[in-house]
C-alpha cells in the first residue's frame, strides 16, 4: 500500500524553480532542509469529488507512488517521499538533469552500435528488474528515458513516469488501452490480456529508431499506425540500415512479434548476441556497424516539434465524467485523464482510435 506523509512538505523541504509542468500540477525543484540535497518535487492537483473536472484521481497517483516505492534499481527514478494536503499530493523523486536519451544523442557527430548498446544495456537491465517484480510500465518511449547527468562520460540512465505502470497479481487478468500509438504493443490495440511482453515490443520499436532514425509502424494518422501494428507491416529498408549489423535486425525481429509469448524476455536480450557477442567475428561486425545519424537527427527534431500532439494518456474526459457522475461503474477501471512531466499534451484515447479503425476497414 502507498505510504503517504500528513505533515506539511515545506517543512522539510525549500520549494525552488519549476522545472517542468502539466495538465493538473507542476515540477519544481527542491532542497531537502536536513541535508541540503537536491530532488524534484512533483505537486500534483487531486480532484475534490467524483464529479469534479479538475485534478487528478487519486487512486492513480497511489497506483504510481505503490510501483516506485516497491522498485529501487539504479536505473530507475528513486522516490524518496510523498506528502499529502486536502487538495494536492507532493511526489519527492530523484532529481534528473540529463534531459532525454535520444537528445542526447542528436547532439553527437557520430554514435557506433557499441556505443548505443551500452545505453541498450541500462535500460534492459531497469527493465528486466521491473519486469521481476512482475511490474510492467506500459509507456517506454524516447521522452521516458532519460539521462541523470549528461555531463559525466559514462551517464546513467533512468526510466521514468510510471503513472501506467502496473503491478501484476497471481492468476490476474489486465487489460488497458494506454499508450502512444506508435509504441504500443498489438495486444493493447486489441484489448487483450497484457503482460510485461508488452514492454519488450516498445523496445523493439525504440530500437528500430534508434539504429534508422526512423519509426516502424508511423503512419500518416494514428488509424494507419494501429493498422500498421496489428499487420506487423515494417521492412528495413537498405538506404536507412546500410550501416545497420545483421544481429541488430535479427535483435528487432524478436521483439517485433505479435505472439506475445514469443517475444524475448529483457533477460533474453541482455543475453542476445547484439547485446553480449558470441564470438569475436560477431563483436567486430557490431564494432563497424553505426546508426544512421542523418535520419536520427531528422527524427528527433521532428519529435520535438510534434510532442504537444502525442498520445501520453487514455484521455477521454466527457465519458469518464459522465460515467462517474452517473456511479454505473468501478472508478477504477474508467479512463482518466493524466499529465505527464515533459508533456502538457492531450489527444484520442487509443480506445477510439481502435473502433475507428475498426469501422474503416
Amino acid at each position: 500500500m502507498a505510504v503517504f506523509k500528513p505533515e506539511n512538505v515545506e517543512d522539510f523541504y525549500e520549494i525552488g524553480d519549476v522545472l517542468g509542468s502539466g495538465h493538473f500540477g507542476q515540477v519544481r525543484k527542491v532542497r531537502e532542509l536536513a541535508t541540503g540535497t537536491y530532488w524534484a518535487g512533483k505537486f500534483l492537483k487531486i480532484r475534490k469529488n467524483s464529479c469534479s473536472r479538475l485534478g487528478l484521481e487519486r487512486s492513480s497517483v497511489e497506483r504510481e507512488v505503490e510501483v516506485l516505492q516497491t522498485v529501487q534499481h539504479p536505473n530507475i527514478v528513486a522516490l524518496k517521499d510523498v506528502f499529502e494536503s486536502r487538495a494536492e499530493l507532493v511526489l519527492i523523486l530523484e532529481i534528473v538533469t540529463g534531459g532525454e536519451l535520444f537528445d542526447f544523442i542528436a547532439d553527437k557527430e557520430n554514435l557506433l552500435e557499441s556505443e548505443a548498446i551500452e545505453f541498450m544495456k541500462q535500460i534492459l537491465e531497469g527493465l528486466g528488474f521491473l519486469h521481476s517484480k512482475n511490474i510492467a510500465h506500459f509507456d517506454l518511449k524516447p521522452e521516458n528515458i532519460m539521462l541523470s547527468d549528461k555531463l559525466s562520460p559514462n551517464p546513467n540512465i533512468k526510466l521514468i513516469d510510471f503513472g501506467l505502470a502496473h503491478r501484476f497479481h497471481q492468476g490476474e487478468e489486465f487489460r488497458s488501452t494506454s499508450g502512444t500509438p506508435q509504441y504500443i504493443a498489438p495486444e493493447v490495440i486489441n484489448s487483450e490480456p497484457l503482460s510485461t511482453a508488452a514492454d519488450m515490443w516498445s523496445i523493439g520499436v525504440i530500437t528500430y529508431i534508434l539504429l534508422s532514425g526512423l519509426s516502424p509502424f508511423q503512419g500518416d494518422t494514428d488509424q494507419e499506425t494501429l493498422r500498421n501494428i496489428i499487420a506487423l507491416k515494417y521492412e528495413f529498408e537498405a538506404q536507412n540500415f546500410s550501416e545497420t549489423s545483421s544481429m541488430a535486425k535479427d535483435f528487432i525481429e524478436k521483439l517485433l512479434v505479435k505472439d506475445p509469448s514469443e517475444r524475448m524476455a529483457a533477460e533474453d536480450c541482455l543475453l542476445h548476441p547484439w547485446i553480449k557477442p558470441i564470438t569475436r567475428k560477431q563483436e567486430a561486425n557490431r564494432n563497424r556497424s553505426s546508426i544512421n545519424m542523418k535520419n536520427f537527427k531528422k527524427f528527433n527534431a521532428r519529435r520535438k516539434w510534434k510532442m504537444s500532439y502525442n498520445m501520453v494518456w487514455v484521455c477521454n474526459r466527457l465519458v469518464h465524467l459522465q460515467l462517474l457522475c452517473k456511479a454505473s461503474s468501478d472508478p477504477d477501471s474508467l479512463q482518466r485523464q493524466c499529465e505527464s512531466d515533459s508533456e502538457d499534451t492531450e489527444s484520442k484515447p487509443a480506445s477510439l482510435l481502435r473502433r475507428r479503425l475498426s469501422s474503416s476497414s
